[in-house]
């Protein structure tokens, strides 16, 4: 199939829809809950018809053989999380029918040692739990809410609707879930109706997405708009858009809010007044760290564990805010040089892929010219780049790119910090996390289980995992666990600022509509079986992809048996 992107909407276009759905939004808000489970129903059958057609365009778009493993990425990353997303809210919009919020089982709480509340929000269910083997996942929520107020703290627009309200929301470019489940959150946890416009990069999503949703652009809910920067710009200051969502760049984010840079910019910083006086929320990007502690690791485990890391970086040719970029290693630890020599063969098991995002091969050579310690994997063909691998940069060097900018393309970095034993490396590396690395956003943790008997190992973990200022922090996983689960919020650490938005501000997916988030923690094993989908070389990834599609549309454990024989083949 060729992909055509559609042409930019026309100005005169853009107000006629924006009257429309603003229109639409009053009676969005008045939209009785079994309604909205039934536009829910009609959106996600929809969905599943356009999505074979969806991912083919976007294997055209991305280099990929349909017919390939690789494809599989695609069909994960678009078609399963958005079916799964719709499915939740789904769920979640019945418990608020029933009992007035989304369900959250007693067993799902418990107490932080300086009584915050922890919520398990993954698995649910056993059905989920078979899903990702042995992983959970919590949310920590600030201060304040207990047990007994939770309820006043989860979907407070299905208690104290607005009178109707417009979002606009900025589709990411490099997900294919993302732009649809964005406006899934802003719809159906907020009651705001949305205005999609779609990047440029993906715009030939977007035919696919007003089919998928018809049912709600033909009641005014919902739009989809096409164009650039202009098109953006108009839409987020036009007089009838209340709100704004942006997946994108920090640096698009600012010139939206504060202008372009300059003294007038920092003026305008300086006395609080944004020339966007809306609304935003966001999620911008992160120079992704993996913190691996010291300890006395069996070679499969760090076989494993290099493979995981390595997935981050290669998956979707490196073009997610959850990739791999820089690698945070004790400097005296005596598995460091077997680890990156580990990670590097990892990285050589994933073939080039197409650089489909623009501006990648130049910030690639930004990033690599001149480099000492640098390894490449692959021999790439034509408009591909090979991963580049950057070794032992130091670490005082703050004003380094590498800890600065996000490289948006596929390169990873490895530094080596002080402290030989768990304890003070886990300190160290928090400290430097926190204080030199951009982005807040997303973080993973490498740790050995048998480490953790020790009490003195163990509660330094949980206070590394409580101090870190990341809005997920995964332990022996990948963050991109967190966002896909759909239940889990994801969102950057709440402590940005408009003048320092960091990796955002607000939170999507998150099914069961908490509020008071302050990060999403995910747990799992050193090392399991069977492979995780993201791995190098992953043989089966197309049939699992596929079949989880089809779960999703009805879970049943008559479907489990097949899923788990593709994932073991993996």
């Amino acid at each position: 199939m060729a992909i055509q992107a559609p042409l930019p909407t026309a100005t005169r276009k853009l107000d006629e829809l924006i009257a429309r759905v603003k229109d639409g939004s009053r009676d969005f808000v008045r939209l009785a809950v079994r309604d909205r489970i039934r536009l829910l129903d009609e959106m996600r059958e929809s969905y599943r018809l356009v999505a074979e057609e969806s991912v083919a365009a976007a294997c055209e778009a991305k280099g990929i053989d349909p017919t390939s493993p690789v494809a599989g990425e695609e069909w994960l990353a678009g078609p399963v999380i958005v079916l799964r997303n719709l499915r939740l809210l789904q769920e979640a919009l019945k418990a608020i029918g029933r009992e007035g919020v989304p369900r959250i089982d007693r067993s799902w709480i418990r107490t932080l040692p300086d009584g915050r509340l922890a919520i398990q929000v993954y698995p649910s269910n056993a059905l989920d739990a078979t899903l990702l083997a042995k992983h959970t996942g919590e949310v920590y929520l600030e201060p304040g809410i207990t047990e007994a107020n939770l309820g006043e703290h989860q979907a407070s627009f299905y208690h104290q609707p607005h009178d109707g309200e417009v979002c606009v929301v900025l589709g990411a470019g490099n997900v294919n879930s993302i732009p649809p489940t964005d406006v899934a959150y802003k719809m159906f946890v907020e009651g705001k109706a949305c205005i999609l416009k779609m990047n440029p990069v993906n715009a030939y999503l977007g035919p696919f997405l007003e089919r998928a949703f018809r049912s709600a652009i033909e009641r005014g809910f919902f739009a989809v708009v096409y164009g650039g920067a202009d098109v953006g710009e108009y839409l987020v200051n036009h007089r009838l858009i209340d709100e704004v969502h942006i997946t994108g760049s920090d640096k698009t984010h600012d010139i939206m809010v504060w202008g372009p840079p300059g003294p007038d910019r920092e003026a305008r910083k300086r006395r609080e007044e944004p020339l966007l006086k809306k609304r935003i929320t966001s999620e911008l990007g992160n120079i992704t760290p993996v913190i691996v502690v010291p300890g006395p690791y069996e070679q499969d485990e760090l076989r494993f564990q290099a493979a995981n890391v390595a997935g981050m970086v290669t998956n979707n040719a490196s073009f997610n805010c959850t990739s791999a970029k820089l690698l945070v290693t004790p400097r005296s630890w005596p598995g460091r040089p077997g680890f990156i020599e580990a990670v590097d063969r990892s990285l050589k098991k994933a073939a080039p892929r197409k650089a489909y995002y623009p501006g990648a091969e130049q910030r690639w050579k930004r990033f690599t010219e001149g480099r000492k310690g640098l390894r490449l994997a692959g021999d790439p063909g034509p408009g591909e780049l090979p991963y580049a691998f950057i070794t032992d940069v130091d670490p005082e060097r703050s004003e380094d790119p590498i800890y600065r900018d996000e490289p948006w393309c596929s390169i990873l970095s490895e530094t080596g910090l002080p402290g030989t034993d768990p304890v003070s490396f886990l300190e160290e590396a928090v400290q430097f996390m926190n204080a030199k690395v951009w982005g807040t956003l997303c973080a993973t943790i490498i740790v050995r289980p048998r480490s953790l008997k020790d009490p003195a190992v163990q509660q330094a973990l949980e206070k590394a995992i409580d101090e870190l200022e990341y809005g997920t922090v995964a332990v022996n996983t990948w963050a991109s666990a967190v966002f896909a689960v759909g239940s889990c919020p994801w969102g950057a650490y709440p402590n940005a600022t408009l003048q320092d938005i960091q990796s955002g501000r607000g939170w999507v997916h998150n099914s069961l509509m908490l509020e008071g988030i302050q990060k999403c923690v995910m747990r799992a094993p050193l090392k399991g079986f069977p492979i995780a989908p993201w791995f190098p070389g992953h043989r089966t990834l197309l049939q699992v992809a596929r079949r989880l599609v089809d779960f999703e549309m009805d879970p049943s454990w008559l479907k489990v048996p097949g899923i788990a024989s593709a994932a073991i083949r993996g």
